[in-house]
């Protein structure tokens, strides 16, 4: 382990000069890759530096005890000592975990897609209920947030929104979340008071730069068409709405939230390349996404991986057990505590794996 950081102190260290060197600052694309490559090896790098440092106050305390110290001084040298320890055993521990291999993903942002699937009106409303979930937690994170496609019920509910989340380590945050989400509660419209069960899809895709995925002009089909709004009333009488196909894959993407046509294809381009990313990442990565995928559920959006229950304020999530009893917290974008678990029994699982394969 200690070999492994040793090259990764002095890969940052080379990353750093090289920030600096003029040929690299004017060059953008190279100096955009050794910026992110220096930020994904700060943390590794503190905390390797820490624990050097930590290290030697340890040797330097037993080498106290070795000479001839009053039963006060002893004393103070033994509690810094035990102080000493328990905090290298805490760095070694995190060391661990930053040594896993990371998700090239996690510092992207993200495109995500939520849906209303099983329970009719009451689905539409729950999809709302998670895009306003999504907003004030992306708030909390200081996530910039724009609404690329939206298609909204009458009565304030969503068949479909999909949305970008912009900033550091926005999938890293949200790549959890993809899978279907379930709420039971009463509806406004039940005057017999039952409660309902319905539910909610969510898709989470890492969004891709241009420069990882290309889309030809040959390999798509643009169609343009008239806006509708809800219930299919015609607002507006010019072909704004964009439909982009790409033919090799059949991928559609489509968008009319825009007045402009120009604006309305920008915004579904950004879509299909994220939908064709992660198309391409899933035939290349099927081995790894499959170990990745045991670890805490497969994502597929037909997979119920969270309960929101009404009646009794709960949230459950079913891959790692966990409930919390404060369901309007989390509507309000309270989801540190739900994110916090499932990157632990991840890594932990990790952990568990390169134990067993070393």
């Amino acid at each position: 382990m200690f070999t492994r950081l040793s090259a990764v102190e002095e890969r940052f260290e080379e990353v750093t000069n090289l920030l600096c060197d003029p040929d690299v600052i004017s060059d953008t694309k190279r100096l955009r890759e050794l910026s992110k490559e220096q930020s994904s090896l700060e943390e590794t790098v503190t905390t390797y530096r820490e624990y050097k440092s930590v290290v030697s106050q340890i040797d330097d305390a037993k080498a106290m005890l070795e000479e001839k110290l009053d039963d006060e001084m002893r004393e103070m040298v033994k509690l810094e000592l035990n102080e000493l320890s328990s905090r290298k055993e805490q760095l070694e521990d995190r060391l661990k975990i930053l040594l896993l291999p990371k998700d090239p993903n996690d510092e992207k942002n993200v495109i995500v897609e939520i849906r209303g699937a099983a329970g009719g009106d009451e689905a539409a409303l729950f999809a709302a209920v998670l895009f306003r979930m999504y907003t004030r937690f992306a708030e909390r994170n200081a996530f910039k947030i724009e609404v690329l496609e939206a298609s909204p019920t009458d009565i304030g509910g969503y068949k479909e929104i999909v949305f970008s989340l912009s900033g550091r380590g926005a999938y890293s945050k949200m790549k959890f979340e993809s899978g279907a989400h379930r709420v039971q509660r009463i509806p406004a419209t039940e005057s017999g008071g039952r409660i309902h069960t319905s539910t909610a899809t969510v898709l989470v895709l890492p969004e891709a730069e241009d420069v990882e995925v290309e889309v030809h002009e040959k390999d798509i089909r643009i169609d343009t068409f008239c806006s509708s709004g809800a219930g299919g009333q015609s607002v507006n009488t010019t072909k704004s709405a964009v439909r982009v196909t790409h033919i090799p894959t059949g991928i559609m993407v489509s968008c009319q939230d825009e007045k402009s046509q120009h604006s309305n294809k920008d915004k579904a381009l950004r879509v299909l390349r994220a939908r064709l990313y992660d198309f391409y990442m899933q035939q290349q990565n099927a081995e790894a996404d499959a170990t990745r995928k045991s670890l805490v559920g497969t994502g597929d959006r037909s997979e119920r991986i969270r309960t929101y229950n009404y009646p009794q304020s709960r949230v459950t999530d079913h891959r790692i057990g966990l409930t919390l009893h404060r369901l309007e917290s989390v509507l309000e974008g309270e989801l540190d505590e739900v994110i916090d678990n499932l990157i632990l029994h991840e890594q932990t699982e990790l952990l568990k794996s390169h134990a067993h394969s070393a």
